[in-house]
């Protein structure tokens, strides 16, 4: 008879949980360790930062009033770390316009505390679901293919030779195909530098990842200068 697998051997999804109330936190940290997953506990923006570079979590519970940095840029922070990975933010901020920028600024989901545990859990593991679904983060347009875990760019079978952060550039445009996103988000999620300190280093970029990715083959550009505002990826 074959032995049956050891249950060491079956993935466990581990949960970042960033939250600087120890109460709060302890309770989400042992209802997810109650429901099977493992969860580690960040008491702040910088702990956050680094927990998710020197092991990579499936998914983040944010809360966005932290004592070191702003919620919203943490959300940015980690989400340009972790391409595909679900990031829950929780706040007591319920004003649409906090859940707009939140969303804008890459989380995947917004909850409003005071919440219910049960109801979180369950949002959370229907975003696992979908990740695990695409395990390989992968964007298409035409015969342009991005492969966001390879952080590589390809026109057919011709891989594009751009550098860092005209890759990451690329990313964080044409993850949001049709939209303009400004120039002020474009430098904060890129380079982590205001309009005023970029604006030479933004337009250099674009310029050389216009002339990298070659034409499309129609009448459009892959990125279209919105006037005033900042640039649209065209899908």
């Amino acid at each position: 008879m074959t032995a049956s697998a050891p249950l060491a051997s079956i993935p466990v999804a581990s949960i970042l949980v960033v939250e600087d109330d120890r109460a709060i936190a302890d309770g989400l940290v042992h209802e997810l360790t109650a429901r099977g997953y493992t969860a580690r506990w960040a008491r702040n923006g910088h702990d956050a930062i680094e927990a998710a570079r020197i092991a990579p979590p499936d998914a983040v519970l944010l809360d966005l009033g932290l004592p070191d940095l702003d919620g919203v840029h943490v959300c940015r922070l980690l989400r340009r770390a972790l391409p595909g990975v679900p990031i829950v933010i929780l706040t007591a901020r319920d004003a649409e316009v906090d859940i707009v920028v939140g969303l804008d600024a890459g989380a995947t989901d917004y909850v409003t505390k005071p919440f219910s545990t049960h109801v979180l859990v369950a949002r959370l593991r229907a975003h696992l679901r979908g990740a695990d679904s695409n395990p390989s983060a992968e964007l298409v347009f035409g015969d342009l293919r991005i492969d966001i875990d390879g952080f590589r760019a390809f026109r057919g079978t011709s891989e594009l030779a751009l550098r860092p952060k005209e890759m990451a550039l690329l990313i964080r445009l044409a993850s949001s195909p049709g939209r303009v996103l400004t120039r002020d988000q474009l430098l904060d999620d890129v380079w982590d530098m205001t309009w005023e300190t970029g604006t030479k280093t933004l337009e250099v970029h674009i310029h050389a990842l216009r002339r990298k990715l070659g034409p499309r083959g129609d009448d459009r550009a892959w990125i279209s200068t919105v006037r005033t505002l900042g640039y649209r990826f065209e899908a």
